[in-house]
């Protein structure tokens, strides 16, 4: 059985897709990932999946938005296969159309709750227009899943879709945690807005350790404006984009990692990031947003410390604490050994399997 994926991002960097599709083959499925192509896209790596990266003339907006739904609606119209899979709202109208015309199964991977995203919510014409796509489609697909319960009951509430929760959490690998002479704090993942980047960038003029960001994304330029008038250039180093392997080292050698999100829009509050999890496969205790998904983990196994208030002032005076008290530090990180035992993709993926085979058996 034939899977196509539909991403707007780059294949090379994306963890989660990368995860999936693996995972898919392994069991069985043919799949093949689509994705964008950027200027500085990297060559794609080899995969046990196939991959396509469709290059565009516009890169942001809405002309962005518009000419990759095109593209990729027809690319797909002369492909054969069994089954189309949309990854967020943004892929989600070529893929139904695809899947009218081909009388194929289609199925929504809801990563996000879309027009939730700060970006999104924020702007009301921006926001209108996702709604309305939302409210269209999205009741169309009554097979998907998403990252967090929340966030699929939030989908149930608006639409009446019952979708599955498949949690994106790293793949558990045998580690042996080194010895950590230069502590650092690391943020990876998007730098997106609602990130709580106007608030971490200051409170790194308090904190006795660089802060190290690999990623990027729709608030870098802010990002960096913000370090250069912190005079912080020194103390926050951008690295940009690493592919999964050599992210890895980074997140293993980092003394602590942050996940700290502003409480505005759904999106955020329901949130469960994949950051969350890779700190904690790689034994880094984390100072992580008190919202309910990361409090419910929390509570089984105290890997991080939870705040909501968001403050330069706490979050510098939190990360010190981790920096200092070497009790708390090897308690959570002891506990993230523990919990990585229980929270791993080898638990999760028996669940996606079981998706996909419920839809299309042998």
């Amino acid at each position: 059985m034939l899977i196509y994926f539909i991403v707007t991002n780059d294949l090379s960097y994306d963890q989660r897709m990368i995860r999936i599709a693996t995972s898919l083959t392994q069991a069985g499925f043919t799949i093949k990932l689509v994705g964008r192509k950027l200027n500085n896209s990297i060559a794609l790596l080899a995969q046990p999946f196939l991959q396509k990266r469709i290059n565009c003339l516009f890169k942001k907006g809405k002309l962005f938005y518009a000419e990759y739904n095109i593209r990729i609606f027809f690319y797909l119209l002369f492909k054969k296969m069994d089954c189309i899979c949309a990854i967020d709202l943004d892929t989600i109208l070529p893929c139904y159309f695809i899947s009218k015309i081909k009388k194929i199964p289609r199925v929504y991977d809801a990563h996000e709750l879309f027009c939730e995203m700060k970006e999104i919510v924020s702007r009301p014409n921006i926001y209108k227009t996702w709604k309305r796509i939302e409210k269209y489609s999205v009741p169309k697909f009554v097979n998907g899943y998403t990252v967090s319960k929340p966030i699929a009951a939030e989908f149930y509430k608006m639409y009446k879709v019952k979708y599955s929760v498949i949690r994106n959490i790293a793949l558990k690998n045998d580690i042996l945690i080194p010895d950590k002479k230069e502590k650092y704090v690391l943020y990876q993942g998007a730098v997106n807005e609602g990130r709580s980047f106007e608030t971490i960038i200051p409170a790194i003029k308090f904190v006795n350790a660089p802060l190290i960001v690999c990623g990027d994304g729709n608030f870098i330029n802010e990002a960096k404006k913000l370090v250069a008038e912190n005079n912080l250039k020194d103390k926050i180093i951008f690295k940009g984009y690493f592919p999964p392997d050599e992210l890895q080292s980074y997140t293993l050698t980092a003394w602590i990692g942050i996940n700290l999100l502003d409480n505005k829009g759904l999106n955020n509050y329901y949130s469960l990031a994949n950051r969350f999890f890779d700190y904690m496969h790689a034994g880094v205790p984390q100072l992580c947003i008190d919202f309910p998904a990361y409090r419910e983990i929390n509570d089984k196994f105290e890997i991080a410390v939870l705040i909501s208030d968001l403050t330069p002032e706490n979050i510098a005076r939190q990360i010190n604490i981790l920096l200092e008290d070497e009790s708390l530090y090897k308690r959570l990180q002891q506990n993230c050994m523990r919990a990585r035992e229980i929270f791993n993709w080898q638990n999760e993926e028996k669940k996606l399997i079981s998706f996909y085979k419920n839809i299309l058996p042998e």
